[in-house]
């Protein structure tokens, strides 16, 4: 089994703000300069779930 990491998203839909978190394959970030390039073209990342990125407005690494 891969390892994941957990992401910590928030979104702004229609002015009120909601998180999410979401696992993703642990090697999916190391390939990008930044995370949202990992989630909007990662095709394991893309496999998994699908991200409304026109409403996302953080994404970081959940260290919890």
């Amino acid at each position: 089994m891969s390892k994941s990491i957990k992401v910590r998203l928030l979104f702004a839909d229609d002015g009120e703000y909601r998180h999410e978190v979401v696992d993703i394959p642990a090697s999916a970030p190391k390939g990008y300069d930044r995370l949202i390039d990992c989630l909007r073209e990662d095709e394991a990342v893309l496999k998994r779930l699908y991200i409304d990125v026109d409403r996302l407005v953080s994404a970081s690494i959940d260290d919890d």
